[in-house]
């Protein structure tokens, strides 16, 4: 018989006189004394402790994610000839509860054979008290088999619940830190696809729990408002069973931090009679709000916005470049009473200044004089952005109502810096979710997130930076200018082949595949 390598009668009785022999009831051959009376060649005729052991069985193999079956519905992830996929086959095994399992391990076999030997080692009783031990070879064929997460892949409507996260707004830096703060706290873990749209971004789950999930999320991070639908696939009338795919539509606030707004009569009183025309200081899970004009500020909460919500009447866009000819800081003791009764920044200098439009230095060099919060950071000479409100082409009926009084000729946002010195010294960068966007207004917004992470610490304290290794610290370094220190930033993770034999083509295309997105 092939399938014995080889049988050996174990619990054999010792006998006190080595000299005595008996004769083997079949054969006659002299033999010591044993339980069964018979030689080894009887006992292997007659007796088979594995002819319950299947001596062939099957292994199902998903070759998208290169995992194992393991009985009854896990894919487990095991290379050829490891402890895991010895497991999985011994698993297949039914037969071995009846013998006990001595060794077991791998025959060679070529690769791509599609097939699996494992030689093991069993020991069983017999009748009679004897022990038998004997060794046979199982051969498993490897089958090729999709997983379930596979074949929801593959196919064609494999998702049940898909989340749509949208910032319908001219200026987005509210929703690329909603984005880094998905990657800081890494709530995208159970997606199983992103794609990024027109407006934003679409997560698909095959779990209701973890889409839900991510809605209480983005709802915690930033203002949003959420609206939910279904829709029926199929519908089964003998067990009443309905199958629906869910969606959850998350409107983003369409306001970001510099964007000028306009605030009605009742709102104002409401927030402790702020100016009609406020700044939007940070966008976090709350509006927050700074009136340029008295330092004052205030905090919208998600209701509260939803309840009573307005637009941006100026974006950063729209943006004009004047030129500080004089400033004033106003001190506690010489500001005068203001009818608000908020509380004040003290993060921010009140001050008058009188600046110039930076196009008209020169030519037209009438100033004008204008009230601002930025008197901690402005000096004579200084270039800073403002909006003028007295140009700009604004649609907006609570603005319109204004009498002209209340309406300053220019609003002061922020001070201006280079640009071209700014990017040479941004030794940083940040991850993405998706493909980033290339038409230049997307990257002009996106250029101005990274540069209201270098001026406020504590907005990028709450996200990942990570260290750019394609750029070097310059020389020449202006102090001045807005930085991100290296003690900030964090090194980018970067996976390495272990088989040091792989060629520099095929780590290449390894990378390149860990880079695809997964729809």
């Amino acid at each position: 018989m092939d399938n014995y390598a080889g049988v050996t009668p174990l619990g054999q009785i010792n006998s006190t006189n080595s000299d005595a022999m008996i004769l083997c009831c079949e054969c006659g051959v002299t033999i010591q004394p044993n339980p069964a009376n018979m030689c080894v060649a009887c006992l292997r005729n007659h007796v088979d402790i594995t002819e319950h052991i299947p001596k062939q069985a099957v292994l199902h193999f998903c070759r998208s994610c290169e995992r194992y079956l393991q009985p009854p519905d896990e894919w487990v992830q095991a290379s050829l000839e490891s402890r895991e996929l010895l497991a999985i086959c011994l698993k297949k095994l039914r037969g071995l509860k009846d013998v006990k399992l001595v060794d077991a391990g791998f025959i060679w076999t070529e690769q791509h054979s599609k097939r699996i030997k494992v030689k093991l080692t069993v020991h069983g009783e017999i009748a009679g008290g004897t022990v038998l031990q004997q060794v046979f070879v199982v051969e498993f064929t490897v089958q090729n088999q999709m997983c379930n997460d596979c074949h929801r892949t593959e196919a064609k409507d494999f998702w049940r619940c898909l989340v749509q996260v949208r910032q319908r707004a001219e200026n987005k830096k509210t929703f690329y830190y909603l984005e880094q703060l998905i990657l800081k706290h890494k709530a995208h873990e159970n997606t199983l696809g992103i794609k990024s749209q027109h407006g934003g971004l679409d997560f698909y789950y095959a779990n209701e729990n973890h889409a839900r999930r991510m809605v209480d999320f983005l709802q915690t991070m930033v203002p949003a408002k959420v609206t939910t639908s279904k829709r029926l696939i199929s519908h089964d009338i003998h067990s009443n069973n309905y199958n629906y795919k869910y969606s959850w539509s998350v409107e983003i606030a369409p306001v970001s931090k510099d964007s000028a707004v306009c605030l009605s009569k009742k709102l104002r009183h409401q927030l402790g009679n702020l100016s009609p025309v406020c700044l939007i200081n940070r966008v976090s899970s709350s509006v927050h709000l700074i009136d340029p004009m008295t330092a004052q500020i205030a905090e919208l909460t998600s209701q509260v916005y939803f309840r009573a919500p307005f637009e941006a009447i100026c974006n950063p866009k729209q943006l004009v470049e004047y030129v500080v000819m004089d400033v004033e800081v106003i001190l506690d003791k010489d500001r005068k009473t203001y009818p608000g009764q908020g509380q004040l920044s003290f993060k921010h200098v009140l001050c008058d200044v009188w600046v110039v439009r930076a196009s008209d230095l020169g030519i037209n060099d009438n100033t004008i004089h204008t009230r601002s919060h930025l008197g901690h950071l402005l000096k004579v000479g200084d270039s800073v952005m403002g909006y003028n409100t007295g140009e700009a082409n604004i649609n907006d009926a609570e603005f319109e109502k204004l009498p002209s009084e209340l309406v300053p000729e220019v609003v002061l946002v922020r001070k201006h810096y280079d640009r071209q010195t700014r990017l040479d010294q941004r030794l940083w960068k940040l991850q993405h979710l998706a493909d980033e966007a290339t038409d230049e207004r997307s990257k002009h917004d996106f250029h101005e997130f990274l540069d209201d992470l270098e001026e406020h610490a504590d907005m990028r304290g709450h996200i990942n930076i990570y260290r750019d290794p394609k750029k070097q610290l310059s020389r020449d370094i202006q102090t001045d200018v807005p930085q991100i220190t290296l003690a900030e930033m964090l090194e980018e993770l970067t996976l390495e082949c272990e088989d040091d034999a792989m060629g520099e083509d095929q780590q290449e295309e390894v990378n390149g595949q860990q880079a695809e997105p997964q729809l």
